[in-house]
């Protein structure tokens, strides 16, 4: 078997690369040009292949060159998180952690948490930027995005801790009207408040225990940007709406909001935690999904 090549090269190699010369390099990583210029050479009689041209005025990686780069740029970057890792294993968790959420979910459930997280590790402190947008989390530096719903592809590294439920509303005006509901086809003689931050705020798929279907396409009186203003909306009788069981719950335990034909059931949602991709997580981190998942279970319970 091939003898491993020293990881030591890996980083001489990239440091020329990215420095675009020996001597830069060389001066980058504290030691000798000679030293340098030794260990590329030696790497590349350990891939038997010419990764760098070499001339008086300039100096280039070849095909070969440009693509073992990108690998050992990854490779290196994998290193350090896995010594990062090691390194902070047996602290607690601290320093800043910034994390986004959807503004209702982020509101009703996150919030909590980060006040719990806070008082549990006084070491860490959190900022929580609340949006119903999704935000660039490499761009804004972000440690952690909750997004709640139905995800989009992306490179971005997710896991999905819950789920939730999406129910029918009305306030305890429409009581009388709700009582003669059978059937979901029924709906669009009621006035209905429309979540224009939704995709597709007006058509909805029902289904039963029967494993029947109806689809309706529903007509808005009102129209509001925002999950919690919808539900103020519904509470004062505009109307019924569509609201997930984590911002609806309270309000219908405490009678404020009836469950709209619950024997006919919506799609339910996913909750899940988005990462950066290819970075190591923290303590921090780890620790504040830790509680948000437990609450979550918690909550389905």
């Amino acid at each position: 078997m091939q003898e491993v090549t020293n990881l030591n090269r890996l980083v001489y190699f990239a440091a020329v690369i990215d420095a675009g010369s020996f001597t830069k390099a060389a001066e980058h990583l504290g030691i000798t040009k000679a030293v340098v210029s030794q260990q590329v050479a030696r790497l590349e009689q350990d891939v038997g292949t010419t990764l760098l041209m070499r001339t008086t005025r300039r100096l280039q990686p070849t095909e070969a060159g440009r693509i073992f780069h990108a690998r050992c740029v990854s490779i290196l970057r994998e290193t350090e998180d896995a010594f990062n890792e090691l390194a902070e294993a047996r602290t607690d968790p601290k320093g800043l952690l910034k994390l986004t959420a959807p503004y209702d979910y982020g509101t009703s459930v996150i919030v909590p948490i980060v006040a719990a997280f806070t008082a549990r590790y006084p070491e860490c402190k959190v900022e929580l930027n609340l949006s119903d947008k999704a935000v660039d989390l490499i761009a804004d530096n972000m440690d952690l995005a909750i997004r709640v719903g139905w995800l989009a592809d992306s490179s971005l590294q997710a896991r999905r801790i819950g789920s939730f439920r999406q129910l029918l509303v009305g306030s305890p005006q429409f009581a009388e009207r709700l009582a003669q509901l059978r059937d979901p086809t029924e709906l669009p003689a009621l006035p209905f408040v429309a979540n224009s931050a939704l995709r597709e705020s007006l058509e909805w798929v029902f289904t039963n225990e029967d494993r029947e279907i109806r689809t309706v396409q529903l007509k808005a009186g009102v129209a509001i940007n925002t999950t919690p203003a919808v539900m103020e909306a519904v509470k004062h009788g505009g109307g019924l709406s569509v609201l997930p069981d984590f911002l609806a719950a309270a309000d219908m335990s405490n009678g404020a909001l009836l469950h709209v034909l619950p024997e006919w059931h919506l799609p339910s949602g996913g909750i899940y935690t988005v990462y950066p991709a290819a970075r190591f997580r923290p303590p921090k981190v780890t620790a504040f999904v830790d509680m948000l998942t437990n609450a979550v279970k918690h909550a389905n319970h």
